[in-house]
């Protein structure tokens, strides 16, 4: 049988040591092609691109048997190229993002864009998975997380996934190493308490500079949050379907007009 054929992205940019550990992994795995953005595209969420042209360059960045490519647009972007363009009439077996420089636990998945280039893989039918480390610094340790992406990936390489769920998983500071173990979870319910700190440019005009501090109200221990917190790798299993299903039967009651 034909190796599997892997397909990888971020969101830190195709030079981020973050996507070059997840390359490095997905080499002992399977058939890897590379296709991540030329800059770092963080907090992109699910943008594509639509009023401007859209670039792929091929590049060699470190020795490897991959094929890599850097494009000029967002995550999203790159996983739609990489699809329909790149791979062509050749579907990848598995969509793999990240290793995000950060956090995308809890609420931070609604922007992020290593999970929108996972979730897109999961809109396209292709089993796909987020991979992020709780260290912001570029030049974080991501040798403790490289055994757990080759796992992770291979269940999903193995088992599959459900249709229409892609996987969050968050590895905890590489200072907890060795992990507790691996947690699946669900979302914590945290959010940001954001403000805005107006400054003044050298042209004495304002301008402002977000900044926020996180709260998480939700104490649980089935939480993403939780398990990070205790030294655990949380894995959520995450949708495109944004329905609130919980809520239909009461506001159909409410404004249904047949």
């Amino acid at each position: 049988m034909s190796a599997p054929l892997i397909l990888v992205t971020n969101d830190d940019g195709i030079t981020a040591p973050g996507i070059r550990t997840l390359i490095h992994a997905m080499n002992q795995l399977g058939e890897v092609v590379v296709v991540a953005p030329d800059r770092p595209q963080s907090g992109m969420g699910h943008a594509i691109t639509l009023h401007d042209s859209l670039r792929l360059k091929p590049m060699s960045i470190d020795a490897g048997p991959q094929t890599e490519y850097a494009c000029s647009g967002t995550p999203v972007d790159c996983v739609k190229l990489a699809v329909h363009e790149v791979l062509k009439d050749r579907k990848p077996d598995l969509i793999v993002s990240g290793v995000n420089h950060g956090s995308n636990a809890s609420v931070n998945v609604i922007y992020s864009g290593t999970m929108s280039a996972a979730v897109e893989g999961a809109m396209q039918g292709v089993p796909s998975i987020g991979f992020s480390l709780l260290d912001y610094k570029w030049d974080a340790d991501f040798r403790p997380v490289e055994p757990y992406l080759k796992q992770i990936a291979q269940d999903a390489l193995t088992h599959g996934l459900p249709e229409g769920i892609c996987l969050n998983v968050n590895f905890p500071n590489a200072d907890k190493a060795p992990f507790a173990g691996v947690r699946v979870a669900r979302q914590a319910l945290g959010f940001w308490k954001e403000a805005f700190e107006e400054r003044i440019d050298p042209y004495g005009k304002p301008y402002y500079w977000m900044r926020g501090d996180y709260h998480n109200p939700d104490e649980a221990e089935d939480t993403d949050i939780w398990a990070l917190d205790r030294g655990y790798i949380s894995v959520v299993p995450t949708q495109f379907d944004l329905t609130a299903h919980h809520a239909l039967s009461n506001l159909h009651r409410r404004l249904d007009q047949r």
